[in-house]
């Protein structure tokens, strides 16, 4: 019998406690051989696998065969990245915040890939089955059931709880940070575009006409887009609007894909940890990237206020805080020292911020960090 593959977990939140259980219940030829946290080991008690717990990435890297990255913390993720390249360890992650802030840096120094689960991944899945069924695509689409740019602080504590997530990853789902850092990855990673900062994001109550009517800004940009839709009940899912060869229009309308020339192809669920396995196998068997930021991303992410912000005051988290939200824009009609949202980690603000005003590195001060310097280095 051949030896289990060894796999370390960066993060122990929602997403690697899942994929810990699944691994544990229903993959024994796989095993979990460490799981990196930076917090007390004795303060966790939530984890299914304490035994494995260290505060130790070399500890990690040391006894793993692949890392799965899912810690959801930029400067933590490119801290791990980097011991694991230099491991020469393959990485699969679930953490659309860390390729859109550094991991194009990344892209060329070793095995990296957004697995599926998350929208990103899913996407990313379902455009190879489009390519290989003979659709073009023209818009990489994410359903989004609910939006508020700036939700109250005890509105995101209430849905918190009763959802089981953290209060920053609420608050990131509901004001949008989330989901316009997936779409300027996806963007990126499946050489797409954006129509305009923050993306069109149209309201509706009809998402398959809707994705068609999306098709015509593809076609006006002369490249596929990414962009979302709104509407009130839909499943968490993601959708990719696509036209075929004019000599299929009457098969597929045949087998009820509508008249086109515009077709929509949709995935109405993603099933986050409990999907990573399936990339975790294609990279132990040699297969290709999924995802990933590319080497030259032209999307990238702003940090927009959401109130009025006072100098000399902090910003602990800026994604899923109460004092920013992120929106994805084109990079050469950004500001040129924008500072994207993912470096907004203990940050102290160095002048009064206006809501709506966007941040620059000249308006706050930030601890020195490797994924600062990459940061900085990607954006000149």
């Amino acid at each position: 019998m051949s030896a289990k593959k060894r796999i370390g977990l960066v993060g122990t939140g929602f997403i690697a406690r899942g994929v810990s259980r699944l691994i544990l219940n229903h993959h024994p030829d796989l095993q979990i051989t460490g799981a990196y946290t930076r917090r007390r080991i004795d303060t966790i008690n939530d984890y299914p696998l304490p035994e494995v717990l260290t505060n130790s990435l070399d500890q990690l890297v040391e006894n793993a065969d692949l890392i799965i990255e899912c810690s959801g913390d930029v400067i933590n993720a490119t801290e791990a990245v980097t011991k694991a390249f230099e491991a020469n360890l393959p990485v699969v992650t679930m953490d659309t915040e860390f390729h859109v802030t550094t991991g194009s840096w990344f892209v060329d120094k070793g095995f990296l890939t957004e697995a599926e689960g998350d929208q990103p991944g899913c996407l990313a899945a379902l455009h190879e089955e489009c390519i290989q069924m003979g659709f073009e695509p023209l818009v990489y689409g994410n359903m989004k059931g609910y939006l508020n740019h700036n939700p109250s602080r005890k509105d995101m504590e209430f849905w918190s709880q009763k959802q089981g997530f953290s209060l920053d990853q609420t608050t990131s789902f509901t004001d949008g940070t989330k989901l316009q850092f997936e779409q300027a990855f996806i963007a990126n990673g499946l050489g797409a575009t954006i129509t305009q900062q923050g993306m069109e994001g149209p309201v509706t109550d009809d998402t398959t006409e809707t994705a068609k009517e999306l098709a015509r800004f593809a076609i006006e940009k002369g490249q596929p887009i990414a962009d979302f839709i709104v509407s009130m009940g839909q499943p968490p899912g993601v959708f990719i609007t696509a036209r075929h060869d004019e000599i299929e229009r009457g098969p597929l309308s045949n087998i009820k894909m509508g008249e086109g020339p515009y077709y929509v192809l949709m995935r109405n669920y993603h099933l986050c940890a409990i999907e990573i396995v399936k990339t975790v196998r294609r990279t132990l068997e040699g297969g290709s990237v999924l995802l990933n930021n590319s080497a030259k991303p032209t999307v990238g992410m702003l940090s927009i206020a959401k109130t009025a912000l006072k100098s000399g005051s902090a910003i602990k988290r800026g994604i899923g805080g109460f004092e920013v939200r992120g929106e994805a824009c084109l990079l050469d009609e950004a500001p040129a020292n924008h500072v994207p949202i993912g470096m907004l980690s203990n940050a102290i603000l160095t002048r009064d911020i206006e809501p709506g005003e966007i941040l620059t590195y000249d308006d706050v001060e930030l601890p020195p960090s490797l994924a600062l310097d990459i940061a900085q280095k990607l954006n000149q």
